[in-house]
């Protein structure tokens, strides 16, 4: 009998598939606005991609859980909107945030923080992260309607009679009918390996404190916070502090090379959590290590991999990503919704996180958390 199922492998890679395809372009940006040579940018997505490999691997394997991590998407977007900022200086910024990262593991602050979010509201947070990403389903129904109608309908039929191989057969349709109909035709990947580009840090208060500090407050609030609810939605308690501390050690080794931040997965966390990865929540955690394994062979393999997400047409895998975590959105929306006295207050949380406001620079998720306490404070003293 295999050690693994087919249910891991599927899980894995339709989590890496979200995580490059979701955010790849802001990572580009930041490449770009910072000046990099193609070289340079190669060693970014070789080092992005081996830093969420190896850091996944080790605390998957460690814990005995499904956690995964990546890359910061808002820390990338916010290195996009950057100004004046060298990429030596860059660079020293990112070291100064992955040891802020490092401190906060080793003192487990946040963890006691996080523990003091109510079951209620963490979990309609989690709704709204996976609803908005949910519903581009639909988006891919507009664009593409044969492409998603069968999909979706291999998905129920699926579902009825084997669910086990529900995504996987989803998956591979997809890929079928896009090459049969010619989607793959035309394109030219380029067949090399990447190769690290070490840039000597340089450190500026101006980089610091406007580029390395916001870096860590938005990896933490609008990254972490959401990964960590993840995976206590679906009944895992890893050590936080540990994970952290994981994830700003690889930032610190990686930076240099490109590696800016990393942190807690909480969407492709999301694909790996849940029944649809293993029926068997305990073997959860097989679905991670494919997810790391893949990873790192996407960063070895730098621009090829990075070229082949980048034509897979956006219908296929908004489709695939939105029926992955159906499961998850539904769990979390009825847990949120299930105390009578809090369901206001989840509400109000999941509206905000469904939104996608940022305020102040930092994204949706902190500030629905704090308009549910709030919420839930004023109606618990009325």
């Amino acid at each position: 009998m295999l050690p693994f199922k087919l249910s891991h492998v599927t899980a894995g890679f339709i989590a890496i598939l979200v995580g490059y395809t979701s955010s790849v372009a802001i990572i580009f940006q930041a490449i770009d606005q910072l000046g990099a040579t193609e070289a340079q940018a190669n060693s970014w997505m070789m080092m992005l991609g081996l830093g969420m490999g190896l850091s996944t691997l080790y605390l998957a394997l460690r814990s005995r859980m499904p956690v995964l991590t990546a890359w910061s998407t808002p820390g990338a977007a916010l290195i996009a909107l950057s100004s004046g900022v060298t990429l030596p200086e860059a660079t020293g910024a990112f070291l100064f945030c992955a040891a802020l990262l490092i401190v906060t593991g080793l003192s487990g602050w946040f963890d006691r923080v996080a523990r003091l979010v109510p079951d209620a509201l963490a979990n309609a947070m989690l709704a709204g992260i996976l609803f908005s990403f949910g519903m581009k389903i639909f988006d891919g129904l507009g664009t593409d309607p044969v492409l998603v109608a069968l999909m979706a309908g291999s998905y129920l039929a699926m579902k009825a009679y084997a669910p086990r191989y529900a995504i996987a057969v989803v998956l591979l349709g997809g890929l079928g009918w896009v090459a049969l109909t010619g989607g793959f035709q035309g394109t030219n990947l380029p067949l090399t390996l990447a190769i690290p580009v070490y840039v000597m840090p340089e450190l500026s208060w101006t980089a610091l404190i406007g580029l390395g500090l916001p870096l860590y407050l938005v990896t933490m609030s609008s990254q972490n916070m959401p990964g960590v609810v993840t995976l206590r939605a679906d009944g895992y308690e890893p050590d936080i502090g540990q994970a952290i501390t994981v994830t700003g050690i690889v930032s610190l080794l990686f930076a240099p090379f490109g590696g800016y931040a990393f942190n807690l997965a909480a969407i492709t966390a999301a694909i790996c959590t849940g029944p649809d990865a293993d029926e068997n929540p305990a073997t959860r955690y097989k679905a991670a290590l494919f997810a790391g394994g893949f990873y790192v062979i996407v960063g070895l393999m730098g621009a090829t991999v990075i070229g082949l997400f980048l034509i897979l047409p956006k219908a296929l895998v908004l489709t695939v990503a939105a029926l992955a975590l159906l499961g998850t959105i539904g769990n979390s929306l009825s847990a949120a919704l299930t105390a009578p006295q809090d369901r206001e207050a989840a509400l109000v949380t999941f509206m905000a996180t469904a939104s996608g406001f940022s305020l102040l620079g930092i994204g949706a998720p902190f500030w629905a958390l704090v308009l549910g306490l709030l919420t839930r404070f004023a109606l618990r003293r009325a």
